[in-house]
């Protein structure tokens, strides 16, 4: 199959996009020696700022969730705990979750928490309310956390709050599309047993990757049956084998389920620079990825899309050049892959962190991939990981998981 073309339609009744962001927002910052430096998120604005891109969205303040929006998916136990680890971090909760390596407990962790979970909620609103066609927030997509815990640098889980929003103000139907390389579990627990959302994660195998779930029998529990989706990709899957995963499986069951609004996460952490995983994406094919759900919010949703960051911890070399993409797609106006990074953004990474930082948008790399109707190989992994998932999910959803 061809490369994207990097064509971009326009949002529903002419409406813009957004991000949502202030400065603030890198208040959720688990300390220095933590992979989720929140740096992550400042390098991303200020080379979307450099690059232009931020001239095509509009940018709107990050208010705070309320601890009402909180209780629609966390148990109240939970926010106790993190409210009393964030005024005396020695009093953090393992047991919750909090003052363990993955979610160290800090001062302000609620607040900070909080607003990111706000940022979400706004997003949301402002897709649901038709203020916006597109709306992102970058600093969201903490998939992990649970219900009556924090898990995998995640306290509170903006995105199942932000989909219960939807659904508390009219939405019928939200599909959700996850592609960190981390199974999206957190938002798949909250919605398992719920036919308005459909919940869609392609990640690393749990076979060799936290949080060591999501493999294609979890599909959804009674009266859901089919709505939850699992791709579980082998280590060191590229550009080519994702996007023939992802087109295998998602726009067919995202198209049939015809939901109001797409949800996304893009966690970047599936490329092969990450620290934390075994995936092998290039910025390129990262950036293809982020071109196909646009085009699914288009082809499914009306073009409603809600996006959040996630994962990401290649915090010079990756994220920002990833996000910068998610962003432009966002607006309207997908960046020339080949598209230098400014100098002057080059020269601040080096004052502010001490290291070189990437000379152009691209990895070099031209995402092509072999579409399913061409053929499937039963005897490669990655193959037989696909079929595993349309074999379990596509009847529940009407569809022949034996048809391109």
């Amino acid at each position: 199959m061809p490369p994207l073309s990097g064509t971009v339609a326009a949002g529903p009744c002419g409406a813009g996009a957004c991000v949502v962001y202030d400065a603030s927002l890198t208040d959720y910052d688990f300390g220095p020696t933590h992979p989720m430096n929140p740096v992550r998120v400042d390098l991303t604005i200020d080379l979307a700022t450099e690059l232009g891109v931020l001239g095509g969205l509009r940018r709107v303040a990050a208010p705070d969730a309320t601890e009402d929006d909180l209780l629609t998916v966390h148990d109240p136990e939970l926010v106790e705990a993190v409210m009393r680890a964030s005024e005396d971090p020695s009093r953090a909760d393992p047991a919750r979750g909090l003052g363990t390596d993955d979610d160290p407990a800090f001062r302000g962790m609620h607040r900070a928490a909080r607003h990111v979970v706000g940022a979400s909620i706004e997003a949301a609103r402002l897709v649901w309310e038709g203020e916006a066609s597109h709306a992102a927030n970058i600093a969201g997509g903490l998939h992990h956390a649970m219900p009556d815990r924090a898990s995998g640098f995640c306290v509170y889980n903006d995105v199942a709050i932000a989909i219960r929003w939807l659904l508390g103000h009219g939405a019928r139907r939200i599909a959700y599309v996850d592609v960190d390389v981390h199974h999206g579990d957190g938002v798949e627990k909250v919605f398992y047993d719920d036919p308005r959302v459909l919940t869609v994660s392609l990640h690393e195998t749990g076979q060799m990757l936290f949080p060591g779930t999501g493999f294609a029998g979890d599909r959804g529990g009674p009266g859901a049956d089919g709505t939850a989706v699992n791709v579980a990709l082998p280590p060191g899957t590229s550009d080519a084998g994702w996007l023939r995963a992802y087109h295998a499986v998602v726009p067919p069951l995202v198209r049939e389920f015809a939901p109001d609004v797409l949800v996304t996460q893009q966690g970047c952490d599936s490329h092969r620079d990450d620290p934390l995983a075994h995936l092998a994406l290039s910025v390129d094919g990262q950036r293809a990825s982020y071109l196909a759900l646009h085009d699914l919010a288009h082809q499914a949703a009306g073009g409603r899309w809600v996006a959040f960051g996630g994962g990401g911890y290649a915090i010079v070399d990756v994220v920002p050049r990833a996000w910068t993409h998610l962003l432009g797609v966002l607006a309207g106006q997908p960046l020339d892959p080949g598209s230098p990074t400014p100098g002057a953004w080059r020269e601040a990474v080096r004052e502010r962190l001490g290291v070189g930082a990437p000379m152009r948008m691209t990895d070099g790399r031209h995402p092509t991939w072999r579409d399913w109707s061409e053929g499937y190989d039963p005897d490669t992994w990655l193959d037989r990981s696909i079929q595993a998932t349309r074999e379990s999910v596509f009847p529940a959803n009407g569809l022949d998981p034996f048809y391109p």
